[in-house]
């Protein structure tokens, strides 16, 4: 199937054309249909398998074809993140080119001036993080009354951060009778049931089993102690003589130490997290995207709307305590159609964490054993503590504050 097969209209399909787009993927090639005859959708997708345009081409079309006089803000598309939000009115920007439609995004950690002015020109679709959207609703620059199509993008990732309460809000704030699309890469019971309260009979896609992994990545795993990780980093980062590379950390403390020894071996590194200011995650994400860097160390701000093209290594420098953010990260790669590679690094203490990443994606990773830094087996042999209901909670609860932080 080409997009030219999808019905759209003119201008869209000669902004495709621009850019050399003629195949949509396969979540593209399902949802595009639905979401242009009205209806609302369940779409369920690995990260990296094209949900923006799955959802902003058919909504760029519906409101270019509309013969309602625009009244305001016709689309909201709520993210989760800065750098996702972002990357989503870039889009709109790109397939949006010759339509003349206004958009604008807005986000927390800069100056919401020029976001102000940008809303008093008017503006059609509005791409916008949940803290600084109701922040701007009750200053008065921002109603609702005249959305139509709503858009609920990362939904689980909105979970995870601690923003279903302020998405519900918004909610209450749009009319009932509008456009739900709702996207989310895994389909946990709580985003089940906020997706039920949403949707009226929807069509649900799902291109991909929840938290598969893309077949495309090469996946490897080291076991390391901790205090070698970064070792182990700079010898495969030499070693293997890699490009463009992305390391997760858990903490901003962590990352910002990986880049301080990266640095002092001549490696051109920076860190992107929740200390840093927005324009300086922008700046070290372009520099990043241009070459200029040849690695990236982020928290999990950037487990998802990072869009960085033939991305090819990305580093689980130190494993997640969620599993499924294990399949965010590695989503970084492999996009789009293009191979990738995903190291992870494990030490004795991250065996559950590897257990439960394991048991999410359903198959074991690859155990890399030739490297100078390999543990002898007898250190990886002792037994799991077994984990109580209650440390379960706690574990659950550390999780969900770290993210909250970044």
């Amino acid at each position: 199937m080409t997009f030219k097969e999808l019905n759209l209209v003119e201008p869209i399909q000669r902004a495709l054309d621009l850019t050399g787009y003629i195949n949509p993927t396969p979540i593209q090639a399902q949802a595009i249909p639905h979401v242009l005859e009205g209806r609302d959708l369940l779409g369920c997708a690995q990260t990296g398998t094209g949900k923006t345009a799955a959802f902003s081409i058919p909504l760029i079309q519906q409101i270019y074809t509309s013969k309602e006089p625009s009244r305001g803000i016709q689309a909201l598309i709520l993210s989760p993140t800065r750098e996702l939000a972002i990357q989503i009115d870039n889009d709109i920007a790109t397939y949006g080119k010759f339509t003349g439609l206004k958009h604008t995004v807005i986000f927390g950690g800069v100056s919401q001036h020029g976001q102000v002015n940008a809303l008093k020109r008017g503006v059609d679709i509005l791409v916008a993080t949940p803290g600084r959207l109701l922040d701007l609703i009750g200053q008065g620059f921002i109603k609702l009354g005249n959305i139509k199509h709503f858009i609920l993008d990362e939904a689980d990732q909105m979970l995870d951060m601690g923003f279903v309460h302020d998405v519900k809000r918004v909610i209450a704030l749009i009319p009932r009778k509008r456009q739900t699309l709702f996207f989310s890469a895994t389909m946990p019971k709580e985003i089940t049931q906020l997706a039920d309260s949403l949707l009226t009979d929807p069509v649900k896609v799902e291109v991909t089993p929840p938290a598969s992994t893309v077949d495309r990545i090469n996946q490897s795993l080291y076991y390391v102690d901790k205090k070698d990780k970064t070792k182990l980093l700079l010898h495969l980062l030499k070693e293997k003589q890699m490009g463009s590379t992305l390391v997760f950390t858990a903490t901003k403390h962590g990352a910002d130490k990986v880049v301080k020894e990266l640095i002092k071996s001549d490696i051109e590194a920076a860190a992107i997290h929740g200390n840093k200011s927005q324009n300086n995650r922008q700046k070290s994400l372009q520099a990043f995207k241009d070459g200029k860097l040849q690695v990236l160390v982020a928290t999990d701000i950037a487990a998802r709307g990072i869009d960085i093209d033939e991305l090819e290594y990305v580093f689980n420098y130190e494993l997640p305590n969620v599993p499924e953010t294990y399949v965010h990260r590695i989503g970084r790669t492999g996009r789009a159609g293009h191979g990738g590679v995903a190291i992870a690094m494990c030490d004795p203490d991250e065996r559950r964490e590897l257990v439960n990443i394991t048991k999410v994606i359903k198959k074991d990773i690859p155990v890399e054993k030739e490297h100078p830094f390999s543990l002898p087996e007898s250190s990886l042999k002792t037994p799991i503590p077994k984990q109580t209901a209650h440390s379960l909670r706690q574990s659950k609860g550390r999780s969900f504050k770290k993210s909250v932080r970044r």
